[in-house]
């Protein structure tokens, strides 16, 4: 048998360029996704599970407190004006509260508002919002009575001209803490 013999180069021929091209895109398009992860780190996980925790207890002593003072929060954002409006009712009425619109997962999306009290109308409080937030969010309303810091707090569908209230939800999770 006579044996078979290669008419031209490898390299003149198709097949091993495509060969050679699967391999180069695969590994141009694992270092960027290596480069990506690296100068975009999760900044959603946390380490110190034990100090989570205590901070979950301290929240659910704060929400007990709103939940015995019979709180509950009215929340209008206007998206013209950027004006907040908030009317509380309940057996607490502080002079300044703090209105925190958490992002679930993008915390560059977090805003804090800082609410006083009306002088013209007890239980209305007046705030400025800077920008538009629109999504679902966690809302947080702290306030104190008598030294103590009491917690609103519920996840919300924030939209346009859409009012939020807080309180109106049972408290989850501290059904022990009732008793």
């Amino acid at each position: 048998m006579p044996a078979a013999t290669a008419t031209s180069p490898w390299y003149k021929h198709l097949w091993p360029w495509i060969i050679i091209g699967v391999l180069a895109t695969s590994v141009t398009l694992s270092l960027t996704m290596v480069t990506i992860a690296v100068n975009n780190p999760d900044n959603l996980v946390n380490d110190n599970y034990y100090e989570a925790g205590k901070g979950i207890n301290r929240s659910l002593d704060r929400e007990l407190l709103a939940q015995t003072l019979k709180l509950k929060a009215n929340i209008h954002l206007d998206e013209l004006t950027g004006e907040v409006e908030l009317r509380l009712s309940g057996s607490s009425l502080p002079q300044t509260l703090e209105l925190n619109l958490i992002s679930p997962t993008q915390p560059e999306k977090d805003r804090k508002i800082a609410l006083a009290q009306s002088p013209s109308e007890a239980g209305r409080y007046l705030g400025q919002l800077n920008d538009k937030v629109e999504g679902r969010r966690f809302v947080e309303l702290l306030g104190s009575q008598e030294g103590q810091v009491w917690r609103l707090f519920e996840e919300e569908l924030v939209g346009h001209d859409k009012n939020l209230v807080l309180g109106d939800e049972a408290l989850q999770g501290a059904e022990h803490l009732d008793k």
